[in-house]
């Protein structure tokens, strides 16, 4: 059901000229929501200054508008259909007033684009409809205005029509709606319009009123990022605003990253009365008593059990960077995202956009003012959304000294979550801890993760690297993907969904073996970057990623196992760098290039990185023993 009380946000763009306020003062006037005597007025206005009524003049509120014919602010006008109320957001065309239609734009949860049916697609509508794009909105319909210029002509209309639906369509996104209409006359605005007889679908009202609304944010999952932790008397008061979902006393709350879980005890308020409630939702600003005493702290997300959020390593996001100085492949800033914040690294720039003129390309750097899809690495696992699916953890500033330098949204959310499905349990404390296994072992206990193609050389090298350690005291063993398959997974396939389960268990193992001080290698192909990140996710400090970067072209030659024969046969599906993708590591701790050297150099290299890493030294095992 619509909650009539809010209204639907829809904003307005398209090519300078090719008809949005005529469009919108159009509706305002076909809705009656224009106060009386406006458009008498405005024509008076016109016929005192010889010029000719135009209906985009309903929304030009400054004079210079009105001077120079062209919109340059974003207006906010109200109007009502018989379904619901709208907030429809008129913003600027030209390039030189881009920065505001973004502004507009932001905010919004459908989109009108405009395009010109005499003048067709031009590429300032492209690059609205791209921006679009990064703003996550899905729900967009196309007015293909001016179509009294064509004298209605249906072939011109779908001419039109499929150069902007390829387009979309070629960055992901899908019109709802293509409607030819003119705004001028009112064709097609809020009914069907004679002159096109031949078209079928909706006007541009009925058009809006089918668009879905956001969901309120109190039926998205639970999300309570934790603000601060206050002692009062016997009560520990977990406080923060829940910015989206509900709570109430009895439910388990799971705490992201560190996986704790506990029920909630009581919900405190504020103020004299001190009259406990039993629940509350998004808005509210509450604190929370829990029914065991668990390490919980200022920056972590609480969320129901059923929904958590991602957590990830890496985010990919949309970003609109106001620095002064350009922002670069490895850049550093502090990432503030609800009430948490993470110190991160540029590590790739994957396509920048220019807000004066909205060009799109690639680059090595992101000047002040554009538009950037980069991707931001942490070493501690950030947890959040895609802001698609829950904006109030999709959102977040960058930081430079004590400077704004960016916001954006996170464009992708990992695969993954923090899953609970086991209940009744709690871990059990060693009696030997982590420090005192490195000083017996002379080393300390890790993960070594070597991924890389089918061929590449990683068992090659995992076996002979654990040999020579070996030889020289140290704690080490394989874990390779062929023998892990005959026993520990022998009940999984090779589907996304089981090579991402496969790489889990093998994570948690490793992981397990590690803190018991043995130093892990793994040889695994795990394509999947978002498989990685989650090993590296339960216990960031433990895991390091080498990359064994040997080219397709290469490992096919070798071809070991003739896999790849059997793989271009059509054999096996699902064979990596054939069949199935393989997402290289981003930023690896290691990349060792086989290619041009010998397996004895590529083990070298292996071994030296190793032992500067895991070794103790000197000083620390004497300081270890309290020599």
């Amino acid at each position: 059901m619509t909650n009539i009380a809010s209204p639907m946000k829809i904003v307005v763009v398209g090519h300078v000229d090719h008809g949005k306020s005529t469009l919108v003062g159009r509706i305002l006037n076909e809705t009656g929501a224009l106060p009386e005597g406006k458009v008498e007025y405005l024509k008076e206005v016109c016929d005192k200054r010889g010029m000719p009524f135009e209906w985009a003049f309903v929304m030009d509120a400054l004079q210079a508008e009105r001077d120079q014919g062209i919109t340059i602010d974003t207006a906010q006008i109200r109007f009502r259909t018989q379904a619901r109320p709208y907030v429809i957001i008129d913003a600027p065309g030209h390039k030189e007033f881009l920065k505001n239609m973004i502004t507009g734009a932001a905010s919004a949860e459908a989109a009108v684009l405009v395009i010109d049916a005499h003048e067709g697609v031009q590429e300032q509508s492209r690059r609205h409809g791209y921006l679009l794009h990064l703003l996550g909105l899905r729900q967009i319909a196309v007015a293909v205005n001016k179509m009294d210029l064509v004298n209605f002509d249906q072939a011109r209309f779908e001419v039109v029509k499929a150069e902007i639906v390829a387009y979309l369509n070629s960055i992901g996104v899908e019109p709802t709606y293509v409607v030819p209409v003119a705004a001028r006359s009112g064709a097609n605005i809020s009914s069907k319009a004679a002159e096109t007889p031949w078209y079928t679908g909706p006007s541009v009202l009925e058009a809006l009123d089918r668009f879905e609304p956001a969901k309120a944010a109190t039926d998205l999952p639970l999300r309570f990022p934790v603000q601060d932790v206050y002692k009062f008397d016997e009560r520990r008061i977990i406080a923060g605003r829940i910015e989206s979902g509900r709570i109430k006393v009895g439910d388990t709350l799971v705490f992201a990253p560190s996986g704790k879980s506990a029920r909630i005890a009581t919900i405190e308020s504020w103020g004299g009365n001190h009259i406990a409630a039993v629940a509350a939702g998004a808005g509210q600003s509450v604190g929370v008593t829990l029914d065991e005493q668990i390490f919980v702290e200022r920056g972590q997300v609480a969320s129901l059990i059923e929904s958590t959020p991602s957590l990830s390593h890496s985010v990919k996001a949309r970003l609109f960077w106001l620095g002064r100085e350009a922002l670069k492949v490895g850049s550093r800033y502090k990432l503030k995202l609800a009430t948490a914040e993470y110190a991160v690294e540029v590590t790739a720039i994957e396509r920048v956009i220019d807000v004066e003129d909205l060009a799109n390309h690639q680059g090595a750097e992101v000047g002040r003012n554009a538009v950037a899809e980069v991707v931001f690495r942490s070493k501690a696992p950030i947890s959040h959304d895609s802001f698609i699916v829950n904006p109030r953890l999709g959102r977040f500033v960058l930081v430079e000294g004590y400077d704004i330098v960016g916001g954006g949204v996170i464009a992708e959310a990992d695969a993954a979550r923090q899953e609970h499905k086991s209940t009744n349990i709690t871990f059990v404390d060693h009696k030997v801890n982590f420090d005192t296994r490195s000083l017996g072992n002379g080393h300390r206990g890790g993960v070594v993760w070597l991924t890389g193609l089918s061929g590449s050389g990683k068992s090659t090298i995992a076996m002979e690297v654990e040999r020579q350690l070996f030889l020289k005291g140290w704690q080490v063993s394989v874990l390779d993907g062929d023998n892990v398959r005959h026993g520990l997974c022998s009940d999984l396939g090779f589907s996304p969904e089981d090579r991402a389960e496969n790489i889990r268990r093998v994570g948690e193992v490793s992981h397990l073996f590690a803190q018991a001080g043995v130093l892990v290698l793994t040889a695994f192909i795990s394509p999947y970057r978002g498989d990685r990140d989650r090993v590296r996710a339960i216990d960031p400090e433990l895991f390091h990623e080498i990359h064994v970067a040997t080219g397709l072209d290469e490992c096919e030659r070798r071809d070991p196992k003739g896999l790849y024969k059997k793989a271009r046969a059509g054999q096996i599906p699902e064979f990596t760098g054939i069949s199935a993708p393989y997402e290289e590591p981003i930023v690896p701790e290691l990349s060792v290039i086989t290619d041009g050297q010998t397996i004895e150099e590529s083990v070298a290299e292996v071994l030296r990185y190793i032992e500067e890493t895991f070794s103790l030294s000197a000083r620390e095992q004497a300081v270890g023993w309290g020599l």
